[in-house]
């Protein structure tokens, strides 16, 4: 598959940008899917951990991009468990 691709790329140098932007596109979605799946909120071991998302801070930037939350003035509001 890589042999085939590098053969084009010799043949048609105008293919060179293309194949530079999907490689970035597939290396940025791989690196975005890694980090959904190792974030707080998912669970992988349901018998010592059954509820994460209770144990996080209030003041945890949980979300990717945080406009109008300053989270380093939440408090806890609620039970602790």
């Amino acid at each position: 598959m890589i042999r085939i691709a590098m053969e084009h790329a010799k043949k048609h140098p105008g293919l060179i940008p293309q194949f530079i932007v999907v490689l970035l596109g597939v290396g940025g979605a791989s690196m975005y899917l890694f980090r959904l799946a190792n974030g707080p909120h998912v669970n992988w071991n349901k018998k010592n951990n059954p509820e994460p998302w209770n144990k996080l801070d209030p003041t945890y930037q949980y979300k990717f991009v945080a406009i109008n939350t300053d989270y380093k003035k939440l408090k806890k509001e609620g039970p602790q468990f």
